[in-house]
């Protein structure tokens, strides 16, 4: 949780840095684009490093230069400053430890109910990008953009000496056998290539698999929904509206909020129902609510807003637990994570695209109207792509 809410702050400095700088929408949403974008690219080879040398010493290496990049923004003037300490760092900093981190624990430490383990961790990475949105949004709006920086970069150093003393890497490690594993389960042996080679070997296995590349484009699609449009967007947008800025992050929170939910129930379903058919329901329903989302902006916090806030939270990263799930068809178990790894590069690409690409249509229209549209279209798309992922091969064999 912590973490991720690292990543997302820049969503509460749009409009604090365009006050305080006079630096363009367009400017200040190219270092989000950059955050997300590296955000997915460091991924596979975070996931690959975490197998090499350790999960802790990753996770200690990513918050460090986490605290230091978002410390040192208190000094920029330049938007390139931004560009690279928020866009640079933090980005490869909060990517080392995304999803990746999640779906790591749980394929060691878990055989049996798999499904809910990755929801519940995925929930909190997507709830730590929300869910502090609105104290960060009162620190900006109170005590200026600069504590947002020193906020982050403080919480960023308070929590690798929890990483150090509490976070263990296996189950073996502690004399005992991963939740649900057999009598006879022995660890897997230790791959001998280095963390470069593990993430580019696995790139090239999976470019030949037709599965792979719908599960990349249909979370290129999730990324541009969710972290990319909505997660970067949404504060500004409902700002033009005349909605108040930390009432937006609120609701923006809320998010967060019913993700935990949403996602922890997706879990939950993925170990028990076809999980290509759970993505063509999340994927279905989400584009069908961002059709409607240009129409229920208002000033004031209005019901169909707050209905549209619930919904989305619940439907937010409800998408991960089925795609992890399907990421183990492609390779086998054993590279699972690192193609999720692959795949993540995908939902990061998308939510780059977003980041940027709605700020431009933003500044060219006056409205994120288009943006919105847009989007939705895309996942009416994914969500008949999903239905192709591994045909015929039946849905125990996927959930297995």
């Amino acid at each position: 949780m912590a973490t991720a809410g690292f990543r997302s702050a820049p969503s509460v400095l749009i409009v604090p840095l365009e006050d305080a700088f006079g630096w363009s929408r367009s400017q200040i949403s190219l270092a989000v684009s950059i955050n997300v974008m590296l955000f997915g690219l460091v991924a596979p080879f975070a996931a690959a490093l975490m197998e090499r040398f350790t999960v802790r010493k990753v996770v200690m290496s990513a918050l460090t230069v986490v605290a230091l990049s978002a410390s040192s923004t208190i000094f920029m003037t330049q938007p390139w400053h931004l560009w690279l300490l928020w866009g640079v760092g933090v980005g490869t900093g909060a990517g080392s430890m995304a999803l990746v981190f999640a779906a790591t624990v749980a394929n060691r430490w878990f055989i049996k109910s798999k499904g809910i383990v990755v929801g519940a961790l995925t929930a909190a990475t997507a709830t730590g990008q929300l869910i502090f949105l609105p104290l960060l949004s009162h620190f900006a709006i109170t005590y200026g953009w600069k504590s947002v920086s020193l906020t982050v970069g403080g919480a960023s150093a308070l929590v690798v000496p929890f990483i150090f003393f509490f976070l263990k890497e296996k189950p073996e490690s502690l004399g005992i056998s991963p939740y649900g594993a057999a009598a006879d389960w022995k660890p897997e042996p230790k791959n001998d290539m280095s963390a470069a080679r593990i993430a580019l070997d696995t790139a090239q296995k999976v470019s030949k698999s037709r599965d792979f590349w719908i599960l990349f484009g249909t979370f290129f699609v999730c990324g541009l929904s969710t972290n990319g449009l909505i997660g970067t967007h949404f504060i500004p947008a409902a700002h033009d509206h005349g909605m108040n800025e930390t009432v937006a992050a609120s609701l923006l929170a809320l998010v967060g909020v019913f993700d935990v939910i949403g996602t922890i129930f997706s879990g939950w379903l993925t170990d028990r129902i076809d999980p290509r058919k759970l993505l063509f329901f999340y994927y279905g329903l989400r584009g069908l609510s961002l059709f409607l989302l240009p129409s229920i902006l208002f000033s004031t916090m209005h019901p169909s807003t707050l209905v549209f806030i619930i919904f989305y939270g619940l439907d937010w990263v409800a998408t991960v637990p089925p795609t992890i799930m399907l990421c183990r068809h492609v390779l086998g178990v054993q590279r699972a994570t690192v193609v999720y790894g692959w795949v993540f590069v995908g939902h990061q690409v998308g939510a780059s695209v977003a980041a940027i690409g709605a700020a431009v249509l933003r500044v060219k229209l006056g409205d994120y109207a288009i943006a919105f549209y847009i989007s939705a279209t895309m996942c009416l798309v994914a969500a008949l792509a999903v239905l192709r992922i591994a045909k015929g091969v039946n849905a125990a064999t996927l959930r297995g």
